[in-house]
């Protein structure tokens, strides 16, 4: 019996997309999404909070949308599947990176909650040749991400 992974992940953009060829002809757009969970602490009843942050691979068409709409700070919803690379830091420090190689792609809007773009409908965009998404944004250009 075959295996079958699929993540899902909703967050915001922490860099602007960056699109290369592959030696195949092929193309991939990469970006990354910081995912973060909030809570109240039980001990102390403090505000925590957690930041998860993804690299984002998207090939053939969806790398030409993602290159075209996915923009630093805008929320955007991938499907895909998950991998861990471990790797040494700048500091000679091992460190894990998650890769998410997408599937599927949505644009769910900026960081302060504007819909800023002139689109209309609301599908998904998917590297399986599915429908375009619509709502797509510009970001919050005053955004705090660090990348």
């Amino acid at each position: 019996m075959a295996g079958y992974q699929q993540c899902l992940i909703i967050g915001n953009v922490g860099r602007d997309p960056e699109t290369r060829d592959l030696p195949n002809g092929d193309k991939v757009t990469n970006f990354s999404v910081a995912v973060t969970r909030k809570w109240n602490d039980r001990q102390t009843n403090e505000r925590r909070e957690e930041t998860t942050w993804f690299r984002v691979a998207c090939y053939r068409q969806l790398a030409d949308i993602a290159m075209q709409y996915v923009h630093k700070g805008g929320q955007v919803m991938v499907a895909g599947r998950i991998s861990a690379r471990a790797y040494l830091d700048n500091n000679q420090q091992p460190a894990v990176s998650l890769d998410l190689n997408a599937d599927q792609l949505q644009l769910l809007g900026s960081r302060d909650g504007t819909d800023g773009g002139g689109y209309s409908g609301g599908g998904a965009a998917s590297s399986s040749g599915g429908s375009r998404s619509s709502g797509y944004s510009e970001p919050d250009q005053g955004s705090d991400i660090p990348f």
